[in-house]
Parts: C-alpha cells; sequence; structure tokens
C-alpha cells in the first residue's frame, strides 16, 4: 500500500465525519463550548467503552453500531483540540465558518501526523486488528485523564493534545478498515 493511497483514504474519511459534524452544528451550533476538556476526554471513553464492549459481546442492543462510534471519537477528540486551543473566556456560540475552519485545522493537523508517523511505521496499522485500534484509544484516554488529573504537568510525556491526535487517528484507521475498505470490497 502506497502513502498516496493513505493520504486518499484519510480525505475519505474527513468526507464522512466532517458531515456529521456540520450537521450537529446545525441542529446544536457548539454547545458542545460549555464542556471542558475532560469531560470531552470522558465522551471518549464513554464511545470507546461501548465500542469494545460490542466487540467482546458481538452485539448491540441499542440500533447503533461502532462505525458510528469510532466518528464520534474523531470529532469529539477535534472537540477537544478546540477547546484546548480556545480560552475559557471565548464565546460558546462560534460561527459556522470558524467552527468549519477550526475543524478543518485540527483534522489536516492530524493526518499531517499521522503521514509522519506512518513513515517512520511503514503502515503497520494495516496489520493490526481494529479491536487494537480500540484498546490503544482507552490506553490513550487512561492516560489522558492521568495528565488532566495532574493538572497538565508531565515529566517526560507528551500532552493532553498529543493524545488527543492519536485516538483521533487511530479512530480513522478503524473507519478506513470497517468503512472505505469495505466499499472497495464490494
Amino acid at each position: 500500500m502506497s502513502m498516496e493511497l493513505t493520504k486518499t483514504q484519510f480525505a475519505e474519511v474527513k468526507k464522512i465525519c466532517f458531515d456529521i459534524f456540520e450537521k450537529k452544528y446545525d441542529d446544536y451550533g457548539t454547545a458542545w463550548r460549555i464542556m471542558r476538556a475532560e469531560s470531552i476526554t470522558d465522551q471518549i471513553f464513554i464511545k470507546a467503552q461501548r465500542i469494545k464492549s460490542i466487540e467482546q459481546k458481538g452485539v448491540a442492543k441499542v440500533n447503533e453500531g461502532i462505525v458510528s462510534e469510532f466518528i464520534a471519537i474523531v470529532n469529539y477528540g477535534i472537540m477537544g483540540l478546540i477547546q484546548l486551543e480556545l480560552s475559557s473566556d471565548a464565546p460558546i456560540e462560534m460561527e459556522k465558518t470558524v467552527t468549519m475552519n477550526l475543524y478543518q485545522k485540527y483534522y489536516d493537523a492530524a493526518t499531517a501526523l499521522m503521514l509522519d508517523k506512518n513513515h517512520d511505521y511503514g503502515e503497520a496499522w494495516r496489520n493490526m486488528r481494529t479491536s487494537s485500534y480500540t484498546d490503544l484509544i482507552l490506553m490513550k484516554i487512561h492516560r489522558t485523564k492521568q495528565i488532566e488529573d495532574n493538572n497538565g504537568v508531565t515529566k517526560i510525556s507528551e500532552g493532553v493534545d498529543a493524545n488527543y491526535y492519536d485516538m483521533i487517528n487511530y479512530a480513522i484507521f478503524a473507519l478506513i478498515k470497517l468503512v472505505i475498505e469495505k466499499e472497495t470490497q464490494n
């Protein structure tokens, strides 16, 4: 597989996630701005925990599968990055153009990070199981919670933002496998 294919697949996932983010903006505006970063981390935890539960049980009782949860992880991760950037006294309601531009900025930054790491790791993610992405996201959540509980202070580790980026990218990898690659197989 080539890096160009990976870039193309990341762009395809972006269309899916962005479309949902934009529709939710149209429904709710930026009500999520009320949430502290810690609450966004907890929302990502809920989504990842549900994915793990469905993966282990093999069935979902609520009529939504894991794809929508991985999309939510991408979008909540971007919301978290936006919250980290904006000051606490920034307005809760933001104009649509501003919000969508921030979304683009952070999705593009996640893509750039993935391309750099993908270069070094040689697309190893393609040989991983989707359940491993779930476990890695859960691990990153626990790391993030610890950093948040320590008021953002780390001795050697990257900060909350780096963990959000990793969660976003693991969720995108899962979506590539669960949606994009399945579409090309049919």
